[in-house]
């Protein structure tokens, strides 16, 4: 299967990727991998992207474009693949559909994971992350530590990120709401779109996913 993943930021997007890939036998295609990778590898891509953020710039859709077009292109991806995080306008959106029209394949579903604001506010602006290791990470309501303020694991000190805060949250549900939603319904003009609650266990909203992804194979 093709499968575009979308939802606002703290919907468990990475977290149901992976799973959902696994399940799926297809490669996870995360955007932010593809970055690191062409960035870490000095890929002509990969310094084009590094020129724009070391100026603090966002990078142009032709770069992203052209990491995720290089990443599909792989052996691996050729039976299918899980996009996480691309497209992330309807540009992109545009340009995924040429791609594939190019290969004479297309999208099987996109995706959509559906999380209240409030719940997006509450899961982001909850966490707090270990200094001595950013692995460590607890909840003030679904994972808190046994010591207020401390690490579990190491005992470290146990702090909020700066865009974690509420005002950072609803800026970046902002941006999601104005660049990446309108994808949705661009696709669903195309009849792909499912959605589903990304509310409840890891491992139900999975389950969820895997279950409306079959139908809309069917």
């Amino acid at each position: 299967m093709r499968i575009v993943l979308v939802g606002p930021p703290g919907a468990g997007k990475g977290t149901q990727a992976a799973y959902l890939a696994k399940n799926l036998s297809i490669p996870h295609i995360s955007t932010g991998d593809l970055f690191r990778a062409n960035i870490s590898q000095g890929t002509d891509l990969g310094k084009r992207a590094r020129a724009f953020m070391d100026a603090g710039q966002l990078v142009p859709d032709e770069v992203t474009i052209g990491m995720a077009k290089d990443r599909m292109d792989q052996p691996d991806a050729v039976g299918g693949f899980l996009l996480d995080g691309f497209p992330r306008n309807v540009g992109q959106a545009e340009a995924l559909d040429a791609m594939l029209r190019d290969e004479g394949v297309a999208l099987d579903a996109v995706l959509d994971l559906e999380v209240p604001e409030d719940e997006v506010v509450k899961r982001i602006a909850g966490r707090r992350i270990c200094r001595n290791d950013s692995a460590h990470v607890f909840h003030v309501t679904y994972n808190p530590p046994k010591t207020e303020g401390v690490c579990d694991v190491c005992g470290g000190e146990l702090y909020q990120r700066d865009d974690d805060s509420e005002e950072t949250v609803r800026t970046r549900l902002e941006v999601y709401h104005t660049q990446t939603e309108p994808i949705i319904d661009y696709y669903r003009t195309q009849g792909l779109v499912v959605t589903i609650s990304a509310l409840g266990k890891v491992t139900e909203v999975t389950d969820r996913a895997m279950e409306a992804l079959e139908k809309s194979e069917g």
